[in-house]
């Protein structure tokens, strides 16, 4: 479960992450602990970058210098996974959060992974599965992204019942964790259940649909049965078919 003072190493790829969404992306990293290193790296001398250049210091991010000396190859990946390797080492760190949607990153996130520390990738929607799956969690930077004014005047837009049931891969993955945590009784408290989704499916997040709470998702869909467990937190189990 991640803690405020879990310290985490914020990564940032600028070749491949628009700078309007940094300040979502940290927003929600924040809720996974402090983010007590934050880098970004780019050829700095590229006009390319220029609206980074606001946005890394408004945020308090540190720019990293990786000129591009030779066409075809990625400078930039290798400068970061080269200090996200030197940082692993140091073992201060409890996650790692890589913000790219470049599938050069699957190894380093397997890599890390290996070594029992968490990562958190964020991404567009755009990102190699190769890439989404070797994180413990990915989270898709379209559904961060909620001006204020555009909540004021309009909903977001949800998923049918109709398109939720005919998401196969979403509905068999709930059932099959409901199943997997449910107790005799074929009840399962819901967090366990959005836990087990995370685990199966990295990118799963409800907000992917529109819906701000599992719970939500889970009755719209309505083929799972959703009560109060003695504890006061939701449960949910699966219908019959």
């Amino acid at each position: 479960m991640a803690h405020p003072t879990d310290l985490l190493a914020v990564l940032i790829d600028a070749d491949n992450v628009p700078a309007s969404k940094i300040g979502a992306v940290l927003t929600e990293i924040a809720r996974f602990g402090t983010a007590s290193v934050k880098r970004i790296y780019g050829d700095w001398t590229s006009t390319q970058l220029s609206s980074w250049k606001t946005a890394a210091s408004e945020n308090v991010i540190q720019p990293v210098q990786q000129f591009a000396n030779t066409v075809g190859k990625n400078a930039t990946d290798s400068a970061l996974i080269i200090d996200a390797m030197d940082l692993l080492y140091t073992r201060r760190f409890s996650g790692f959060c890589i913000v790219s949607s470049d599938s050069d990153f699957t190894r380093l996130a397997t890599r890390i992974r290996e070594e029992g520390v968490t990562v958190y990738g964020f991404g567009e929607r755009k990102t190699p599965d190769a890439f989404r799956n070797a994180c413990d969690t990915f989270t898709y930077l379209d559904v961060l992204e909620e001006p204020v004014t555009e909540k004021i005047s309009a909903a977001p837009v949800r998923a049918s019942t109709k398109e939720l049931r005919g998401n196969t891969k979403l509905v068999a993955g709930l059932r099959s964790c409901v199943a997997t945590a449910a107790g005799e009784d074929g009840w399962a408290s819901l967090s366990p259940v959005g836990q087990l989704m995370r685990k199966q499916q990295p990118d799963f997040d409800p907000r992917n649909w529109g819906y701000a709470k599992l719970s939500d998702l889970v009755r719209t869909i309505g083929l799972f049965e959703v009560g109060t467990g003695q504890g006061g937190g939701l449960r949910v189990r699966n219908k019959s078919k």
